[in-house]
């Protein structure tokens, strides 16, 4: 079954918020899997509070992103913008390295695949965008987060060097907007 989870663009000041993995030491959004008999609203607030520690509203679904290929079940996860209402900015699990907001001109190239798109269509007040992000995955079939994180550990190379090599190298022309949102001012 595909994971579903949310990713969140905690915009402030014209930056967004990001937050550095433990896993493989890349920057992307706050956010996760959606547990079991959470919606994704709930999901979302409750990943922000657990990631950095900040209370938030969300202001708008900014699209849905899918990687048909990850961990061989694919991903799809959903991206809200939102703005913080409450809470400290603190790195609250052993999940964060590091977080802090950057605006564009900031932005890390060391980045999970697909958030790079994802923070500019949250910055641009984009709403409703569907996108697929297809990958290399040449990974055994029904690999798990663990084994995944096993090889990463054998390999030799450092997280994030084994992400970009194995993990988040883009097929060219693999960015694909399937349907286009778009917000309308009146």
């Amino acid at each position: 079954m595909p994971i579903l989870g949310v990713n969140i663009a905690i915009i402030q000041d014209g930056k967004v918020l990001l937050t550095k993995r433990r896993d493989f030491e890349v920057w992307c959004l706050p956010g996760g899997e959606v547990d079991n008999g959470e919606t994704l609203v709930e999901a979302a607030k409750r990943e922000v509070r657990e990631e950095v520690g900040l209370d938030v509203q969300l202001e708008r679904l900014v699209g849905i992103h899918s990687r048909p290929q990850w961990l061989s079940v694919g991903s799809h996860v959903v991206v809200f913008s939102a703005s913080v209402v409450g809470g400290k900015l603190t790195n609250q699990t052993n999940e964060v390295l590091e977080a802090r907001f950057f605006s564009l001109e900031e932005l890390p190239n060391e980045m999970l695949l697909g958030h790079h798109q994802q923070i500019l269509d949250a910055l641009n007040g984009v709403c409703g965008a569907v996108w697929t992000h297809e990958s290399e995955w040449d990974f055994k079939p029904g690999l798990t987060r663990q084994e995944l994180y096993q090889l990463r550990d054998r390999s030799g190379l450092s997280p994030a060097k084994f992400y970009q090599q194995r993990i988040g190298k883009d097929i060219p022309d693999g960015d694909r907007l399937e349907v286009q949102g778009k917000v309308d001012v009146y």
